[in-house]
């Protein structure tokens, strides 16, 4: 079954909205520039994370865990690119003893882990100069504290020395996927809602985030809102492995609010096109029937959507469903030919509704 983001107690929900923005430099869009967001498997010059799991959102029992499970995915994609992890200034030691050389640590204030999200999406012109997107990240809709993690995009430019660019809207970089040619898939359910984009129109959307990220087309999946904190993110349903090459999530289980959905994406999927016209090949991953009962509960994700794609290597999870894990590395691997497939076992950031993609935010060369 999938599951996901975790909704959090009363005392950690914000209302209004949140304080946006750095100190730094900021490009203006509509400028000659002609931006393109990358596909995920161009190369990287690094990666970025976020030490960010506190006692307060994650528990005292999880923490433990989940430092853990971020420190593997730090240490394994530091064997093929660099990796900064932001840490705030207290727990640099728990970090320092957890994260091989390969990882550099910047501290910085932090709400929470999820730098897919709170990060910056970056963004190259033709001539290879790069920049950074800041999305006003606001809690996935004001459903969770985020007066630090609103920062944690112009920070992280700042810290790359690229240009932040300005942008009205309001998402995540969990709601995009992109083929780098000009395609795009995001899910309805986040972006064209309420509590991101009141009184936007898909067609206002569309005309606001297409020049920003070099898009000619978006394939539009409906996803769910309302039962993750997410409202349904892109990054749970599908993904590009290169242009002309989509793995989307499919959840067996019947009984599953996911299952329908999964089912009706697959529908949209193979019947699309992508900006050039051409049909998609859609490659399923099935979500495992079970999972190690350790971690378990009901915010546990347990799909194989969630992978990383760095340089040389794709990373990905594994449940302790042997049947299910090996399918699902056969499929990544038959997407991804040419890298070599890291499974890991990081149940401590599953426990908390999310994936290593979601852990992680690229840098493009």
């Amino acid at each position: 079954m999938l599951s996901r983001r975790r909704f959090l107690s009363a005392s950690l929900l914000v209302s209004g909205s949140a304080m946006f923005g750095m100190k730094g430099v900021f490009a203006n869009p509509q400028e000659e520039q002609q931006w393109r967001m990358p596909e995920e498997g161009e190369p990287h010059q690094r990666t970025w994370m976020a030490f960010g799991a506190s006692a307060e959102i994650w528990g005292k029992k999880l923490l433990p865990e989940t430092q853990r499970s971020l420190a593997l995915i730090a240490n394994t994609i530091a064997k093929y690119e660099p990796v900064s992890l932001l840490v705030r200034k207290e727990e640099r030691a728990i970090a320092e003893s957890l994260v091989n050389d390969g990882v550099e640590l910047v501290i910085s204030p932090l709400n929470d882990l999820w730098i897919r999200d709170t990060g910056p999406t970056f963004v190259l012109d033709e001539q290879g100069k790069k920049a950074a997107v800041n999305f006003n990240f606001n809690g996935w809709g004001n459903k969770q504290v985020h007066d630090l993690d609103a920062n944690v995009a112009g920070f992280v430019a700042a810290q790359a020395g690229v240009p932040l660019l300005r942008t009205t809207l309001v998402m995540e970089g969990g709601c995009i996927e992109v083929d780098g040619e000009g395609t795009a898939i995001i899910t309805e359910s986040c972006v064209l809602n309420n509590n991101r984009n009141p009184k936007v129109s898909k067609s206002q959307f569309e005309d606001l985030l297409m020049p920003l990220l070099g898009l000619e087309k978006i394939i539009w999946l409906p996803g769910i809102r309302g039962k993750d904190i997410t409202d349904g993110h892109t990054d749970f349903y599908a993904r590009f492995a290169r242009p002309g090459v989509v793995l989307a999530g499919y959840d067996p289980d019947s009984k599953s609010y996911d299952h329908e959905v999964t089912v009706r994406h697959l529908e949209i999927l193979k019947a699309a096109t992508d900006a050039q016209g051409k049909k998609l090949q859609i490659i399923t991953l099935e979500a495992p029937t079970q999972v190690r009962p350790k971690y378990a509960n009901n915010e546990f994700a347990s799909g194989y959507i969630g992978f990383y794609v760095c340089n040389g290597a794709v990373i990905m999870q594994e449940f302790g469903d042997k049947a299910a894990d090996e399918a699902a590395r056969v499929a990544v691997k038959t997407a991804f030919p040419d890298r070599k497939i890291e499974q890991l076992n990081v149940d401590g950031i599953a426990a908390g509704g999310g994936s290593i993609h979601c852990a992680t935010q690229q840098e493009p060369a």
